[in-house]
């Protein structure tokens, strides 16, 4: 089954420091999870340029695609796009065509803040799709992205297509038990389907369940096969519901 993998690197000092809380990573997780792609690394920045630039040069090299967060304004501490020029050593440069939409909102000609907007890295492309009004700026295999949640969602979910490969499957168990009573049950199912990705989730003061159980693959049968093995092992009281 294909893999993709992706990181994501969210810029701020605002995440950092406790003002502002990030929602664009818990978001960008479950709907790569639908989309089949694995997100295997989330990096919270400060607004530093050598910080962004080595992290998402890191991640340029290791993973197939990264989605920025934040940092992409028009003021003095919007400075991922220069850093994404500096992780790939590239210059900044005006873009024409964002000149061009920037320039529709400034009839009396573009202001220091505005032509700020219209900077790319050298070689950078723009995406255009669905109602956007600003393009999305693609650097190689990097997506640089706004941190504010509503266009951040938005442009996430106009670029979804490009992202998607194989889904993954899921089925979950909810539990009246504890871990400690099943972990020998988990590990018995696991040695059987070592490519399972099972999670177990304790939920304190539930009053319909205790623990949760994920079991996910890109294989349908070989999920199944998992699920049936794992139920089979599992005292029967101690089941409270199947999804």
């Amino acid at each position: 089954m294909a893999e993709r993998t992706c990181a994501m690197v969210v810029v701020g000092n605002e995440i950092l420091s406790g003002k502002v809380q990030d929602s664009n990573a818990y978001f960008a997780a479950r709907e790569l999870r639908k989309l089949g792609v694995a997100l295997n690394r989330i990096a919270v920045v400060p607004d530093e340029i050598p910080s962004i630039a080595d992290e998402v040069a890191r991640c340029a090299k290791t993973f197939e695609f990264v989605l920025t967060s934040g940092g992409v304004g028009p003021t003095h501490d919007d400075i991922t796009i220069e850093a994404v020029a500096v992780a790939f050593s590239r210059k900044v440069v005006i873009d024409p065509e964002l000149r061009r939409i920037v320039g529709e909102h400034f009839p009396g000609g573009i202001n220091a803040a505005g032509l700020k907007m219209c900077e790319v890295p050298e070689g950078a492309v723009l995406i255009s799709a669905g109602d956007l009004r600003f393009p999305t700026v693609q650097l190689e295999n990097v997506y640089i992205l706004p941190g504010i949640p509503q266009i951040f969602e938005s442009k996430f979910t106009a670029l979804a297509g490009r992202f998607a490969t194989d889904p993954y499957f899921i089925r979950t168990i909810y539990l009246n038990s504890g871990e400690s009573p099943i972990a020998e049950h988990l590990n018995s199912c696991l040695r059987l389907y070592p490519e399972l990705l099972l999670g177990s989730y304790p939920r304190i003061g539930h009053a319909e369940y205790r623990v949760k159980l994920t079991l996910e693959s890109k294989d349908k049968a070989y999920l199944k096969n998992a699920f049936d093995c794992l139920i089979g092992l599992l005292p029967a009281e101690v089941v409270v519901k199947t999804e």
